[in-house]
């Protein structure tokens, strides 16, 4: 019998956003995995999951509300500056 600590989270817009974003920290190694706390880093992945935002951003433009397109576009804009820090720190 399911409980109620095993309902899964109600996925809009902005959750999509929010997990996507928070994959992207854990494969820059900023943030650790939620189900065994271990911090990785994989920056290849981490693009992908920012190329992926930069794609719903391009094809979501006029269709979000306010509040979607700020969190997106502060989604990106914090994960764009980390991610070329980071891969100049690698060089």
């Amino acid at each position: 019998m399911a409980t109620k600590e095993d309902a899964l989270v109600t996925i809009d817009f902005a959750t999509f956003i929010l997990s996507l974003h928070h994959s992207a920290l854990m494969q820059m190694g900023e943030a650790p995995h939620p189900d065994d706390g271990r911090i990785e880093k994989n920056l290849p992945m981490a693009k992908q999951n920012i190329d992926l935002l930069g794609v719903l951003e391009v094809k979501t433009k006029g269709n979000l509300t306010g509040d979607e397109e700020r969190l997106l576009t502060h989604a990106l804009y914090e994960l764009r500056m980390r991610y070329v820090e980071l891969s100049k720190a690698a060089k």
